[in-house]
């Protein structure tokens, strides 16, 4: 298993986090990318990469982070971009969910920019944080021509109609445990809908853990749930599930060796 979205360096994992994560090989987890959100988890990102020969590394400021970055502080992004470990940017993006004051949507937009702008400076695929913000993140993205293959809208959670375009464009989808949820018929009816070669797994763990262990601390331990949910709905085994969308995380990071 490819596990393309993990938080470990989060605070609830501080009390085990070194047998947990060398435990997880054990468990079939082959690779995982670590996630920056702020300038300090990616530089821990950085700093499980090196750690870790199976963990990489994806850098960048989450939008509701971006009011501690500055054109000053904004170099640590653009040097831990060329670490020999950094596989992507990310995650970036917007978030209007919690703001909603139009001085602080617009500094959420120069900052999405400004990382993509660097994610195409290094040739490094963008892993894209969207909620509540559909339209901008679409219009940014039309607007800022990226590699080939661009990224991942991580978390996806809009409709069928917008991941037909996601994917026109060259974005791969990614899904976690929100599809084992009894109310993700919107998002269910887009893994139905997508090829299977769009789909990246992920846990964005320790958040959002699937059924039957919602509320818990998530992990890429929990990422056979998504499997089988994904290949109940498309009606196909869960070797191929896994066979696939372990090629399609091969193919987009392509940085892992």
């Amino acid at each position: 298993m490819f596990e393309t979205h993990a938080h470990y360096e989060d605070a609830k994992f501080d009390a085990d986090r070194e047998a947990f994560i060398a435990s997880l090989p054990e468990h079939d987890i082959e690779y995982v990318i670590n996630v920056g959100s702020s300038l300090e988890t990616t530089e821990k990102s950085i700093a499980l990469a090196e750690q870790y020969d199976f963990i990489y590394a994806a850098v960048g400021v989450h939008p509701s982070d971006v009011t501690e970055l500055n054109e000053e502080n904004f170099k640590a992004i653009e040097q831990a971009a060329e670490h020999k470990k950094a596989v992507a940017v990310g995650e970036i993006g917007l978030d209007y969910y919690w703001d909603k004051e139009p001085q602080v949507q617009e500094n959420q937009r120069y900052w999405f920019k400004r990382q993509l702008e660097l994610a195409k400076e290094k040739d490094l695929p963008v892993i894209i944080h969207s909620r509540d913000a559909a339209e901008d993140t679409m219009q940014i993205l039309k607007e800022t021509p990226m590699r080939e293959m661009p990224g991942v809208i991580h978390c996806y959670s809009y409709s069928v109609e917008m991941a037909r375009e996601f994917l026109k464009m060259g974005y791969d989808i990614g899904v976690g445990g929100v599809l084992t949820f009894k109310n993700a018929k919107k998002l269910r009816a887009v893994v139905e809908e997508i090829p299977l070669e769009r789909i990246l797994l992920e846990t964005d763990c320790p958040y959002m853990a699937p059924e039957p262990h919602r509320g818990e601390r998530n992990s890429s331990l929990f990422i056979p749930y998504v499997v089988e949910k994904i290949a109940e709905i498309k009606s196909i085994s869960t070797e191929e599930v896994l066979q696939t969308t372990n090629a399609n995380a091969k193919k987009l990071f392509a940085r892992v060796k």
